[in-house]
C-alpha cells in the first residue's frame, strides 16, 4: 500500500484571491492526495518551514498579483538554505508567458496558466510525484 501524495498549497505575498487554489485543494483531496493549504499572505520562510515539518512531495504556489518571480525566487532560496531539494515545485495563476522560462530556471517543475483544467494538474501530479509504498 502506498502513502498518499502530500501537497502543500500556498498564496505568497499580498495576493488575496484564493478561489482557484481552494478549488484545486478540493480536487486534489478528491483525487486521494493529502493537502495542506496554508491560506493567504505567506512568506518564503513560512512555506519552507511547513515543507520542512510536513515533508510534502509537492509545493504549489498560486499567484494573481504579479509577484511570482520575486516570491518564487525567495522560496527556492529558503528551501535550498534548509536543504529541501526533493520536492516538486508548481506555480499557477495569472503568469505572463515570458515569465514561464524564468520560473523554470529558478527550479519550478511546471507552470499552470489560466484555462488549465483542474484534471490536468491532478494528472500531472499523479504522473510526476509518487510516494514509496509503506513498509509492512
Amino acid at each position: 500500500m502506498s502513502q498518499p501524495i502530500r501537497v502543500v498549497l500556498a498564496k505568497m505575498g499580498l495576493d488575496c484571491h484564493d478561489t482557484a487554489v481552494v478549488a484545486l485543494a478540493r480536487e486534489l483531496r478528491d483525487a486521494g492526495m493529502e493537502v495542506i493549504y496554508l491560506g493567504l499572505h505567506n512568506s518564503a520562510r513560512k512555506v519552507a518551514a511547513v515543507a520542512e515539518q510536513e515533508d510534502p512531495d509537492v509545493i504549489g504556489l498560486s499567484f494573481l498579483s504579479g509577484q511570482q518571480l520575486p516570491q518564487t525566487r525567495q522560496l527556492v532560496a529558503e528551501l535550498r538554505r534548509r536543504g529541501i531539494e526533493d520536492v516538486m515545485l508548481l506555480v499557477g495563476g495569472v503568469i505572463p508567458k515570458d515569465h514561464i522560462a524564468a520560473l523554470k530556471e529558478l527550479g519550478v517543475d511546471e507552470v499552470f496558466t489560466p484555462g488549465t483544467m483542474m484534471s490536468e494538474i491532478v494528472s500531472y501530479i499523479h504522473e510526476h510525484a509518487s510516494r514509496e509504498p509503506v513498509a509492512q
